[in-house]
This record gives C-alpha cells, sequence and structure tokens, in this order.
C-alpha cells in the first residue's frame, strides 16, 4: 500500500450543492494545499462546460471523461479534491476512491435545492428540478456512504462550520 504522501489529502464526494467546492476550498486554504474539482477538469480537457458537453455529446461522453478525471486528479494530486457529484456512480471509480480520506457532505433536498437554485445550469436537473434531486439523492446517497469514510452533515451550516465538522471527523 501506498503511504498517505503520494494521495490527495482528502477527498470529497457528495451531491450538487453539498458544498465541495465551497468547503474544499476553505479546507485547501486553511491546509496550505492545493484545491482541485474533477469538474473543472472535465471542462479543461474538453474546452467546454459540462452542460455544452451534455447537450453536444452526451452523458456517457461525459462520464468516461469524468471517470479519466478522477482517476488521474486521484494519482496526481496531493491537496483537496472535490469529484463530481456522479461520479461514484461508476464501479470503477469506486475502486479507485478505496483507501482515500473520503469525505461525504451529505444535504437534504431542501438545504440542495437552495444552494443550487433553479437558474443555475445544471444538465440533470432539466424539467422537474426538485423532483430530479430527490431522485438523485435517494439513488447516490447510500453509494456516498459506502465509499466515505465519514459523513458530516451540511443542512443548516455555513460553508466554515462544516469545514470544522470535516476538520473534527479526521481527527484535526
Amino acid at each position: 500500500m501506498s503511504d498517505a504522501t503520494d494521495r490527495p489529502r482528502l477527498v470529497l464526494v457528495g451531491p450538487m450543492g453539498a458544498g465541495k467546492t465551497t468547503v474544499g476550498r476553505l479546507l485547501a486554504e486553511r491546509w496550505d494545499v492545493a484545491f482541485r474539482d474533477t469538474d473543472d477538469d472535465v471542462e479543461l480537457s474538453e474546452g467546454r462546460t459540462i452542460p455544452d458537453i451534455f447537450v453536444e455529446s452526451g452523458e456517457d461522453h461525459f462520464r468516461a471523461r469524468e471517470r479519466i478525471a478522477v482517476a488521474r486528479a486521484l494519482a496526481e494530486h496531493r491537496g483537496v479534491l472535490a469529484v463530481g457529484g456522479g461520479a461514484v456512480m461508476a464501479e470503477e471509480t469506486r475502486a479507485a476512491l478505496a483507501g482515500h480520506r473520503v469525505v461525504f457532505l451529505r444535504v437534504g433536498l431542501a438545504d440542495a435545492a437552495d444552494r443550487v437554485g433553479l437558474g443555475v445550469s445544471r444538465p440533470l436537473l432539466l424539467g422537474n428540478v426538485r423532483g430530479t434531486m430527490k431522485s438523485l439523492l435517494d439513488e447516490r446517497t447510500p453509494v456516498y456512504e459506502s465509499v466515505a469514510v465519514t459523513v458530516v452533515d451540511t443542512d443548516g451550516r455555513t460553508p466554515d462550520e462544516v469545514a470544522d465538522l470535516v476538520e473534527e471527523a479526521l481527527g484535526g
């Protein structure tokens, strides 16, 4: 087994609206390490936004690029890593996360909907936003729990409070 210096210090998973990027940036700043988001990596490698990838190339293409981005980030990144909300649904990605310090930022439907909003461009939320979000939460929550070493509830908490709880859960 490899030692902790050749892997991300922390990997954050959870649905859209959980605060992975916001909390991840806060923790990276506190720990003086780099922050990386695999959604950003996919956009950079494709030269277009995730909504554009979905529309122009389809979800399967996006998910394939996402699997590559996660595997690459897990191999290369040493700071705080935020993984796209649907990435954990791929068996290959779940296997790659094994042995990493993965924290699931759990968020309820009401808080997730408030944070994501109705005007934000989220390709999986076209149509019935709340209904789609509920289905995604119901489907993905057990998978997030299965890959995480700990779970931090984010409902009703500020990003700083969530970051404090992550640090406490990881023992400082």
